[in-house]
């Protein structure tokens, strides 16, 4: 999948620490101390998940999965959310968002919803090894800063 060129969106890459390589989609972290919120970028043209082929579209949810099981292992969550969601951002990317019972926004959606706390630079170091770690031959960690 890997372009000739590609851009992550700023609005992403402002709201977000860029953590990763997948072999698909760039790994982010949202700037949201209060959830952990992880999104995926893959590698494409293509807007809507419908629009991707079949190898491209198991690629994204199987990377989607590690991410989810990453989530699951390593905080305190009572349920993962996985959505593509695009209103604000067209360019295709999968939210995997771990929630708790007692988060500021539970039972309701995370989005627009600003973030009540933001990472520190300890943290999202911390957060980037552990997801290294678990992630890993096949990911690449990058800059997060």
């Amino acid at each position: 999948m890997n372009q000739s060129h590609f851009d992550i969106d700023a609005h992403l890459l402002k709201e977000c620490f860029l953590l990763g390589r997948l072999p698909l989609s760039h790994v982010l972290l949202m700037n949201n101390a209060a959830l952990p919120w992880f999104i995926l970028v893959p590698e494409t043209n293509a807007i809507e998940i419908c629009d991707l082929d079949a190898p491209t579209l198991a690629a994204l949810f199987a990377e989607g999965n590690r991410v989810g099981r990453h989530l699951r292992e390593h905080f305190p969550i009572d349920k993962i959310n996985v959505a593509s969601i695009g209103n604000v951002v067209p360019q295709m990317h999968l939210h995997v968002i771990g929630r708790r019972r007692d988060d500021y926004c539970w039972p309701g959606p995370v989005w627009g919803t600003p973030a009540p706390e933001r990472y520190s630079a300890a943290a999202v170091n911390d957060i980037a090894a552990t997801l290294s770690a678990t992630l890993g031959a096949d990911y690449a960690a990058g800059a997060h800063g």
